[in-house]
């Protein structure tokens, strides 16, 4: 049977995942307004650069570059909110697959992982 973690040692990773889902809505707030200032200027101004231009390529490849970052961090918000969700059912530091204790060595590497080693070397 899985070893259950420290109430203290619960509590230090809920902080740190509470402190890392605090910037992550932070990072996606902050990509959304650059996001809505780049739809503004490119309405505002008498026509869209023409993306056959370098100035017209590098505005989409920065576009698209911040979607993929605000995608990314909207993943990893949801692994933090899911990795929240099992500290509070109690489920927290066991891997879902195998319910073997997930070393804390790992989770302080990834706080919101919910495989241990093994299990996620499987999912590869």
């Amino acid at each position: 049977m899985a070893r259950d973690l420290a109430k203290s040692t619960l509590d230090k990773f809920r902080r740190r995942l509470d402190d890392e889902r605090q910037r992550l809505l932070g990072v996606i707030n902050e990509i959304e307004a650059e996001q809505e200032e780049v739809r503004l200027t490119e309405t505002s101004s008498e026509r869209s650069p023409d993306p056959n231009t370098a100035e017209g390529g590098s505005l989409a490849f920065e576009i698209e570059k911040e979607y993929s970052l605000a995608r990314h961090a909207g993943d990893l918000l949801a692994q933090v909110e899911e990795a929240l969700g099992r500290i509070a059912a109690g489920s927290y530091g066991r891997c879902i697959e195998c319910a073997k204790a997930i070393p804390v060595a790992r989770l302080e590497a990834l706080p919101y992982t919910k495989l241990c080693v093994d299990c996620a070397a499987n999912h590869r």
